[in-house]
């Protein structure tokens, strides 16, 4: 059996190491397309495999069409909203992707950008501390149980809402659970947005709930840029001098928030949450160990669409 790597943002090459070992040692074959600039490069280099491992790289009906014995696209990291689900179950494939892999990268990143936002982004003048302030958690899967670990090292109040996790759960960990995401807009003056890109969640960070926010808001973005209502978030940027808006997700209007809001936005040239060495290696043996499991045993644990 035939897996590629197919990756425009190449794994890191340790990464591609472990996963011709654990590919090659089940049997398998593996191919390598990386840095390809061309979407028929991709279509025409699928024709032949049962596996494909991507990062955000994107796979849709066109990439299916032409991937005839294709059983598997595995998604290293959590987000898999480059991959066309229906298409997928269309085709008879498997989509998954790899839960916790980037989880530490992630909420370091986030933890890295709070400071950042708190000191004035390094500018030279005086900031705030982190230490006795709340900080609310939108979602808490794995990015978001992170977080709060290292929050608690900052001495921060941690609150969370998730609507999918119960309240002892997110408790356990000793942090207080919030009943919905409006209560806890209203409680933490710092927001860390951890849930995904769904029909039910695009533009659902709107003008509405991030006015609810404490004086000296700050809204931390290492999710998706369609969660957050873009045009609504100027508004409220318009009138609230005290917000702040740090994010490891490009906007759309990147060039107009840059322009009427220096010192209170910032965005990353691209998106940095899993860009670590430990991450890349984590989720690229990861989503390699899931190919063998699937292909061997039918093993079906992180399949994320329909089977």
């Amino acid at each position: 059996m035939k897996i590629l790597v197919a990756t425009d943002k190449p794994f890191a090459p340790i990464a591609v190491n472990g996963i011709r070992e654990t590919i090659e040692n089940a049997g398998m074959e593996l191919a390598l397309l990386e840095k390809y600039t061309e979407k028929s490069q991709l279509s025409e280099a699928v024709k032949d495999v049962d596996a494909i491992i991507i990062r955000s790289d994107i796979i849709d009906n066109e990439v299916f069409d032409a991937a005839k014995q294709l059983k598997i696209v595995v998604r290293a990291g959590a987000g898999y909203d480059n991959v066309d689900l229906a298409s997928a179950t269309a085709h008879d494939v498997c989509v998954m992707n790899t839960p916790g892999q980037n989880a530490n990268a992630v909420a370091e990143l986030a933890a890295g950008m709070m400071i950042y936002g708190v000191r004035n982004m390094f500018n030279g003048t005086s900031g705030t501390e982190l230490m006795g302030k709340k900080l609310g958690i939108h979602a808490y899967g794995n990015v978001g149980r992170n977080v709060a670990r290292i929050a608690k090292g900052f001495g921060m109040d941690i609150y969370a809402y998730d609507a999918f996790c119960p309240a002892d759960v997110i408790e356990k960990d000793g942090v207080k659970a919030l009943n919905s995401a409006e209560e806890l807009y209203t409680t933490c003056p710092f927001i860390s947005l951890h849930i995904p890109a769904t029909a039910e969640t695009k533009n659902s960070i709107n003008y509405n709930l991030l006015s609810k926010m404490p004086k000296g808001a700050m809204l931390i973005n290492t999710a998706r840029k369609e969660v957050i209502n873009e045009a609504e978030l100027v508004k409220l940027m318009e009138e609230r001098p005290d917000f702040k808006y740090i994010t490891d997700i490009m906007p759309g209007n990147h060039t107009e928030l840059a322009g009427k809001f220096a010192g209170r936005y910032f965005s990353t040239p691209k998106k940095m949450g899993a860009q670590t060495a430990e991450a890349n290696i984590n989720a690229g043996i990861a989503a390699a160990n899931q190919i063998v499991k699937f292909l061997k045993e039918g093993d079906r644990t992180f399949q994320v669409n329909k089977s």
